[in-house]
């Protein structure tokens, strides 16, 4: 029988572990500020004192953490999942991070101690947490997919393998083009509205069905247009993240991405205007006063 453990309880790993409790799972979790492991342990978990704590009384161990960095902290840090016995044992990585970082992370924590690793970054933002309708994109072993998948779709709608080590992180980056691009596009046209004197709240009713509805036209275009900015869907630091990291990869790769080059550029606006806490989809307010 499978145990279940999940380290890092952010805006999106605390709804995901209160699902898996939800489903009569037993998940022991830990989180570095301690606030946030309590609300997970007032849902049911049972709290470890450090990563490697998780890690001995799981064989799954889910992670959601914010960069590579914080990755790296968690697996081979004081207190690592590296420090454990990890033969059997697997770590599903919700994180969006470089595939190169998350190949590199793998590959090493298996040669530590050999624990399996699992790239599968998430789309759906925290409403899809909150009601388990993420879309899951994996990298990895198929074996190993097939093991935590039962278990993942508790907090996701679609699972989907893409390929080896990395290709759940590829995959992701090619949401975020699209996602990144949309908010910016979505942005403009509100405000286009705004300022020629239509309702842009009308928005996504008038344009439902058509060639431009989308799911983020019908939920960020009445949250930018109204200033709703809590609780956030993401953070504008995290999006440029992840777009430095397409045109890391892009280069790579030789690949031309000018939209997404525009939209990073956007976002770094919008961090350097509002800070590192600015909510993604201020980016509507770098184009007027609102």
């Amino acid at each position: 029988m499978e145990t279940l453990g999940y380290v890092g309880l952010g805006l999106m790993g605390l709804p995901m572990t209160r699902r898996l409790l939800a489903a009569g799972h037993a998940v022991t979790v830990w989180n570095r500020s301690p606030e946030k492991r309590e609300a997970a342990v007032q849902s049911g978990a049972l709290a470890a004192a450090d990563p490697a704590g998780v890690a001995a009384k799981a064989s799954i161990v889910f992670m959601c953490l914010t960069d590579a960095k914080a990755v790296e902290a968690v697996v081979f840090g004081p207190g690592g999942l590296a420090q454990v016995a990890g033969a059997g044992k697997v770590v599903v990585d919700f994180s969006s991070i470089h595939p190169d970082a998350t190949r590199d992370i793998a590959r090493r924590l298996h040669a530590a101690n050999g624990m399996r690793w699992v790239d599968a970054p998430v789309s759906g933002g925290t409403k899809g947490a909150e009601e388990g309708s993420l879309a899951i994109m994996a990298g990895g072993d198929a074996t190993d997919i097939a093991r935590v998948e039962p278990f993942v779709l508790v907090m996701a709608r679609r699972f989907t393998h893409m390929g080896p080590s990395g290709a759940g992180q590829t995959t992701k980056l090619c949401n975020q083009v699209i996602v990144g691009c949309a908010m910016a596009v979505l942005a403009e046209s509100a405000r286009l509205a705004v300022n020629a004197g239509i309702d842009a709240r009308k928005l996504p009713e008038a344009l439902k069905g058509g060639f431009a509805d989308s799911i983020p036209l019908q939920l960020f275009v009445p949250r930018m247009v109204d200033a709703i900015h809590e609780p956030p869907l993401g953070h504008a630091a995290t999006m440029l993240k992840d777009l430095d990291t397409v045109l890391d990869v892009a280069k790579a790769t030789g690949t031309p991405v000018p939209m997404a080059g525009l939209a990073a550029q956007l976002f770094r606006m919008l961090q350097a205007s509002r800070g590192e806490d600015a909510e993604a989809l201020e980016i509507f307010k770098l184009s007027g006063a609102k």
